[in-house]
């Protein structure tokens, strides 16, 4: 099989040798990955919660971490759900061991990290439950299997009726926020 990808690639690009061609298909194969750069990852207890996809992590050495979910946005603290979105994040995350795999920072000096409780990725059960969307701007970070997961949580919660989708027609929190210029 990669054989014969390997001899479509070099009539493709014109390539001599199978060597230059397998140079070149290893640079248009790693161009495919997700743009992400993971930045770090931090491991600790999970100290506060601050809204709906927002915590605070305290790392071994007690140094605390601002933390907003990669991949997801839940609905402001003000906005309809916002107090329930916080309250299912504390009830996914308060006081436990987690580990957060991060992306380079957000414009809020947030880390922007994919949070797991043991082997559980918070920002998706928040998606599961009805209590935040899969946030678009972050769509071509996260892995294909990331975006397939998210997807059909956010499907199953729609149909369902789960959480803010129990609602005739929820805001997106990015919409939301449009109209208000002190959030």
């Amino acid at each position: 099989m990669w054989f014969s990808d390997l001899t479509a690639l070099i009539s493709l690009y014109g390539v001599k040798t199978r060597r230059a061609a397998g140079m070149q298909a290893l640079v248009v194969l790693l161009s495919l990955l997700p743009a992400a750069v993971h930045a770090e990852v931090i491991i600790g207890r999970v100290a506060s919660i601050v809204d709906g996809d927002t915590l605070t992590l305290a790392d071994a050495s007690n140094q605390l971490h601002r933390i907003r979910l990669f991949g997801i946005d839940a609905p402001e603290i003000t906005q309809d759900f916002g107090q329930r979105a916080k309250t299912d994040l504390s009830a996914l995350a308060s006081n436990q061991q987690a580990s957060a795999d991060c992306r380079p920072a957000d414009r809020s000096s947030s880390a922007l990290c994919v949070v797991r409780v043991g082997v559980q990725d918070i920002g998706l059960e928040l998606i599961r439950n009805g209590a935040a969307w899969l946030y678009p701007p972050h769509n071509a970070q996260l892995s294909a299997k990331e975006r397939a997961d998210y997807a059909q949580a956010e499907f199953m919660a729609k149909i369902h009726r789960y959480g803010l989708w129990n609602s005739k027609n929820p805001t997106p929190p990015w919409d939301w926020r449009r109209g208000r210029p002190d959030e």
